[in-house]
């Protein structure tokens, strides 16, 4: 299959973790994010939450893209360690924004990488993960005395049905199936129906 997405490890929901370092909270929060606007609103959402903070940082990968932000801490010092942390934890379409009410005690450059970095490595370390695998879409055409044949194997492979449209001679239906299984899942409706079924591979987007 060309053009489908490579598989990748995302979070399974939002994830919180909590650290007090020389007097600073630092709350973490990291969520899984597929565009950059769903990154940002989730950035929103924590400043609306937290106002009076006295840092958000954050940073973000989904696939190719990253941005990251220090927000007002000593440049280096807050967003590229939660990028690091992310990439470290080797997870994907995430956010992560860690929260800094600050207590007084100022923690240094050095401190302070450790403090985001470190918080927001141990948010992802423990937050809950799902695996995302793309999948093949098709679109079969199968007469309707071979029904029975296409509702078996859609039982039997690993599928995700979608439209289901009625024609003059049989029945059209969308179907997802896992890359690996897309060519035994055609072949083996079109042996199920001595040939008289269509399978159509349709076009994906590529990205991660």
């Amino acid at each position: 299959m060309t053009g489908l997405p490579a598989p990748f490890t995302t979070l399974a929901g939002r994830h919180r973790h909590d650290a007090v370092i020389e007097n600073s909270e630092f709350l973490a929060f990291a969520d899984r994010a597929d565009t950059p606007e769903k990154a940002l609103g989730q950035l929103a959402a924590l400043r609306e939450r937290y106002p009076s903070a006295t840092h958000h940082c954050w940073a973000y990968r989904i696939g190719p893209a990253y941005r990251f932000s220090d927000d007002g801490e000593p440049g280096g010092t807050a967003g590229a360690p939660i990028l690091r942390a992310i990439e470290g934890q080797g997870v994907d379409h995430v956010m992560v924004v860690v929260v800094r009410f600050y207590g007084g005690v100022k923690l240094g450059t050095g401190g302070l990488v450790r403090a985001y970095g470190g918080t927001a490595a141990e948010c992802l370390r423990t937050a809950p993960r799902l695996e995302v695998r793309p999948r093949q879409p098709l679109t079969v055409r199968v007469p309707f005395e071979h029904l029975s044949v296409l509702y078996h194997l859609l039982g039997t492979f690993d599928t995700v049905r979608g439209e289901e449209a009625y024609t003059a001679s049989g029945v059209e239906l969308s179907v997802e199936v896992c890359p690996e299984d897309a060519a035994a899942f055609a072949a083996a409706l079109r042996d199920g129906t001595r040939g008289a079924a269509e399978v159509i591979e349709e076009a994906t987007e590529a990205g991660g």
